[in-house]
């Protein structure tokens, strides 16, 4: 009898695998079908990449040394994103505490933050960037505000669930002795998330980066743009020069961002 069941049920999973399957093929035939997407394409339309490549090698590094733009690119791009999460996060991490139900009890205040919070980050970095391109004009302002609110949009739900998660009991603990909020806040909540907040600030710094330089294609500075400006006048060799130091930035920002973790957390810093 239990054997009988057994079959039965991974005989029904079998068939729920079947369909989810056969669903998510139809919805893949449905979307190449809607855009016009032919998928041989895939496999066939590529042979120009070799012509390309014959153009971008070898690529010209003496855009490092000879072209003093390049550092200067170099250091907006990490002012960019170092601004960009500093004061994005902690205005998300202020926001965060009017939009968790453990910090904030007044649901309307709630609901308006965890709204705005909600707009923010529905709004595409590219439509940010072109709105404070046409205020402020192309630079690295504009890509510093536009990280800002990337940051407050990602970051500020992601604060609002961690706040909503901690351990209610030191909380509650200390309201029992006549504790204010601030000192809750400050002697209860802080030292529960500090280790998390600091992981995702390096996280999110991570992010910011290669964020920081996609939007310099769109005016906001930075290597982006000199990437732009270098494919506008078809200097592919420059071209290259410049994704290798891009990916080499990244890289290594990457690795130093996990050499701080291991740093702060496993050397008992926190």
């Amino acid at each position: 009898m239990k054997k009988e069941i057994q079959l039965q049920t991974q005989a029904t999973i079998f068939k729920k695998k079947i369909v989810v399957s056969i669903l998510f093929l139809l919805i893949v035939i449905f979307a190449c079908i809607y855009i016009k997407l032919n998928p041989i394409l895939f496999f066939t339309e590529f042979h120009f990449l070799s012509d390309l490549l014959n153009e971008m090698m070898p690529p010209n590094y003496q855009v490092i040394w000879n072209d003093s733009n390049t550092f200067n690119a170099i250091g907006q791009t990490l002012s960019m994103a170092f601004l960009g999460t500093l004061i994005g996060g902690l205005v998300s991490l202020v926001l965060s505490f009017f939009a968790a139900s453990t910090t904030m009890h007044l649901l309307l205040v709630r609901w308006l933050i965890t709204t705005m919070i909600s707009l923010i980050r529905s709004i595409p970095s590219i439509v940010f960037i072109l709105i404070f391109i046409i205020a402020v004009g192309i630079g690295p302002f504009a890509g510093v505000l536009t990280l800002i609110f990337i940051t407050i949009g990602t970051f500020g739900k992601l604060f609002t669930e961690m706040l909503e998660h901690t351990d209610r009991a030191s909380s509650e603990g200390l309201n029992s002795v006549g504790a204010s909020k601030i000192q809750v806040i400050r002697y209860a909540i802080l030292p529960e998330i500090q280790p998390a907040v600091i992981s995702n600030f390096l996280y999110a710094f991570d992010i910011n980066l290669r964020t920081a330089i996609g939007l310099g294609i769109f005016g906001g500075g930075g290597l982006g743009y000199q990437l732009y400006m270098a494919i506008r006048v078809l200097h592919y060799k420059d071209v290259l020069a410049l994704i290798i130091i891009i990916i080499c930035l990244v890289i290594s920002i990457e690795k130093i961002s996990d050499g701080l973790r291991n740093f702060i957390f496993k050397e008992g810093k926190l």
